[in-house]
Parts: structure tokens; C-alpha cells; sequence
């Protein structure tokens, strides 16, 4: 099964490599990089117009110039109520501590990973989904 994965994180360098990381595990991915929230939002807006559903997958950095993570997840509840939303695996530096304690109790997300985002975890989460979507 294909799993439709967005990256959305304004740092390129670690797009790369979470882009990499995915592309080298034995999952099979269609992979969507956006630089800010606000590109997230549209990028969701476009899966729901292109495929009728949102991305099975999204890693998320919280720290971001404009739509920041947290704005990013508020949007995500609130435009896409009507659909499955996706798993929301935090991709962080957690340079806050508040940010860690926020990301585990917050029910929109799945899992949080300091970046970056390494093969071990990336099996974990393909596992999880199989299990999700089973």
C-alpha cells in the first residue's frame, strides 16, 4: 500500500533528510514537501480536490516563520473535520522543553521525533500505521 507522506518543515536541510530517510526505508511513499504551514494547508487542500482524502502521514516541525506547527494543527482540525485525519508525527529539535510536554498531550499527534528522523523510527511509525489501518 502507498502511503501518501508530507514533510512540512521550513528548514531545506532538514527536509533532505526526512525526504532521504523515507525514500531509503522499505515503505512505498508518495512524498510532498512544504516550507510553511500555510504551503501545508494548501498542499492539504489540494490531496482532498486530487484524491478525495488528506495524506496518510504528516511530519511536522512546530517552529516556523508565518503558520507555525501548532497553527498548522489548528487549521488541520478545523477546515478538515469532514475527513480522516492524518497521523501527525512532530519532526523537532525541541529546543523548548514546554514544546515536548505540549506535543504528548496534544491527541492530534501521533508521536514526536527529535530530528532527525532516523530508519529504527520510521519502521516503528510504518508499523503503527499497518496496525492503524488494519
Amino acid at each position: 500500500m502507498k502511503l501518501t507522506t508530507f514533510i512540512i518543515d521550513d528548514d531545506l536541510v532538514s527536509q533532505f533528510a526526512t525526504r532521504y530517510c523515507i525514500q531509503q526505508s522499505h515503505g512505498n511513499f508518495d512524498i510532498v514537501t512544504c516550507s510553511s504551514g500555510e504551503e501545508g494547508i494548501q498542499a492539504c487542500f489540494s490531496s482532498i480536490e486530487e484524491h478525495d482524502r488528506l495524506p496518510d502521514i504528516i511530519f511536522l516541525d512546530l517552529v516556523m516563520d508565518g503558520m507555525n506547527g501548532w497553527e498548522f494543527l489548528e487549521n488541520l482540525k478545523n477546515l478538515f473535520k469532514e475527513h480522516e485525519l492524518p497521523s501527525v508525527y512532530v519532526l523537532s529539535a525541541f529546543a523548548n522543553a514546554s514544546d515536548r510536554t505540549i506535543a504528548k498531550k496534544n491527541g492530534m499527534i501521533s508521536g514526536y521525533v527529535d530530528k532527525p528522523l532516523s530508519r529504527s523510527y520510521l519502521e516503528k511509525i510504518l508499523k503503527e500505521e499497518e496496525a492503524r489501518r488494519a
